[in-house]
């Protein structure tokens, strides 16, 4: 059979907007509502959703027949946890909190086999190859796949420029709720000083030849930083959604206890 397909990725290489929703359900039943929504495509969270290797494999197999690219982030950039994912079929990763071109480098060795990486061979035992289905799987697999890296602290955008031009890193993520309170501002990613460290990451990644997203499901937001040049934005998170729905759908037999609003911090 031939190497699946990736088509957040040959999305990425068109310079087409990507409209995203994040998944914290942590499960393959709700993943799977979300991907039949019609986002371009979904974060699967590893990181802050209570996801382990088997629930994300769940996902990943009930998302599969739908146009909704999934997207995993890892909790950590641990090389082994990274060789698990990627067994599994995660062709699209996000690796949180990286501060250092170095740190970046680590990342793409973890995505390739040797030569020209540290990933292990599984061959039959694993889902990536369809079991030993894809021909040529160890040669090609490195087409396939898309490593994104979060830049979200001050570390990370004083060295933005470093990090972008890591070869084999495809695209850059902003998250403006850890980089604001990094910056001091916590919970206020709008506050001016954290605007114009989201810019200047923006810039740079750009300048670098490099994709660049961010989370932000305040519609204001999301525009602004499309504006700027983001190509793939995450414009809603599942979990804030199904909260702000049921409380707009109670206050209109009781008295709101608080002011409804979606979330602008994760």
């Amino acid at each position: 059979m031939k190497m699946p397909h990736n088509a957040f990725k040959a999305a990425l290489a068109k310079r087409e907007p990507q409209y995203g929703i994040w998944a914290g359900f942590a499960t393959g039943y709700a993943s799977e509502i979300v991907a039949g929504l019609g986002y371009d495509w979904m974060l699967i969270d590893g990181e802050h959703a209570p996801n382990t290797v088997p629930s994300i494999l769940s996902q990943l197999q009930a998302v599969m027949p739908y146009s909704t690219a999934p997207v995993v982030r890892a909790v950590t950039g641990d090389t082994v946890l990274i060789k698990q994912l990627l067994d599994i079929g995660v062709q699209t990763l996000m690796v949180p909190m990286v501060e250092t071109a170095e740190q970046a480098r680590v990342l793409v060795q973890a995505m390739r086999y040797p030569p020209h990486g540290v990933r292990g061979v599984g061959g039959g035992l694993t889902r990536a190859t369809r079991w030993d289905a894809v021909p040529d799987y160890l040669n090609t697999a490195h087409e396939a796949l898309c490593l994104i890296v979060q830049v979200e602290s001050r570390l990370g955008v004083e060295n933005v420029e470093a990090i972008a031009a890591v070869e084999g890193v495809d695209a850059v993520f902003i998250g403006p709720a850890d980089l604001s309170t990094g910056l001091g501002h916590i919970g206020n990613p709008s506050h001016p000083e954290v605007q114009k460290q989201i810019r200047h990451a923006v810039d740079a990644t750009l300048a670098a030849g490099k994709v660049c997203g961010i989370l932000a499901p305040a519609e204001e937001d999301a525009r602004r930083y499309m504006s700027w040049g983001c190509q793939f934005v995450a414009v809603g998170i599942d979990i804030s959604l199904l909260r702000q729905a049921a409380k707009e759908n109670l206050a209109r037999y009781r008295e709101p206890q608080e002011t409804v609003t979606a979330s602008r911090t994760y």
